[in-house]
């Protein structure tokens, strides 16, 4: 089992670091979400050009 773990250090090592840079995302995107703020882009609901009402379209998060 030690070999193996051994063998294959440098995958596991990769791996880990992805999923830590996924797990990120995913909780800053989760922080955007909660705070109001566009997971989708950065410019607000206001400059939206599928805005055609105040509720908005649902593209923006508005």
């Amino acid at each position: 089992m030690i070999e193996l773990l051994i063998a294959n250090m440098g995958t596991i090592v990769v791996l880990l670091v992805v999923c830590g840079i996924v797990a990120a995302i995913v909780v800053n995107m989760i922080q955007k979400k909660r705070r109001g703020e566009s997971a989708g882009c950065s410019c607000g609901c206001s400059g939206c050009p599928k805005v055609s009402d105040e509720k908005g379209c649902g593209a923006c998060g508005g």
